[in-house]
């Protein structure tokens, strides 16, 4: 995905969240999901087709009966090359909206654990893991790690999809930013 018009279309913080919802829990309703983020069905279901415009959602045939329509999303993740977007007119500042953006999912998804942490069994509390590497790396091989590390979750995704839930099992999400910084601290 490397388009601008279809990253910001992502970009849109409702949109961003219809889209993972449907990543998460599988197929619904517009008006399921108005429920489940707070909105009106009007609103969920102007913004999927928003989603849908840009390949990013699409309407489940033969599920659902009149008025009803339900949508899956297409695909299970997005990933662009911030290169490629960056050389595009605009790239630039939606690179930065997208940015912001994924750090707000990050500090949702961490603030969301937390919060829950109390609830879980000692299984999941004891499996549960934050770390943070820092590694002294050529552009060619932050590359090569992104890569492998995707293929390691993409493994991990085809063995157990997250809209089939098995017993036993829990959505776990995996953070992974590869960002060379100086002195952050």
């Amino acid at each position: 995905m490397t388009g601008v018009r279809a990253l910001r279309a992502l970009s849109h913080p409702l949109r961003n969240r219809l889209l993972g919802l449907l990543r998460l829990h599988g197929p619904a309703t517009a008006s399921g999901l108005a429920r489940a983020v707070g909105e009106s069905s009007g609103s969920t279901s102007y913004h999927l087709r928003q989603l849908a415009a840009h390949g990013f959602v699409e309407e489940v045939e033969g599920q659902g009966s009149g008025r009803e329509r339900w949508w899956r999303a297409r695909h299970r993740m997005t990933s662009w090359q911030r290169s490629d977007l960056q050389a595009q007119e605009g790239g630039a500042e939606v690179q930065d909206e997208m940015t912001r953006l994924q750090l707000d999912v990050h500090a949702r998804v961490l603030d969301a654990w937390q919060a829950q942490e109390a609830e879980l069994g000692p299984e999941w509390k004891a499996a549960a893991s934050m770390s943070d590497y820092v590694v002294r790396v050529r552009p060619e091989q932050a590359r090569a790690l992104a890569d492998e590390l995707g293929a390691v979750l993409e493994r991990w995704m085809d063995e157990h999809p997250s809209g089939t839930p098995a017993e036993g099992t829990e959505l776990v999400f995996a953070l992974v930013d590869i960002v060379p910084v100086r002195d952050p601290l």
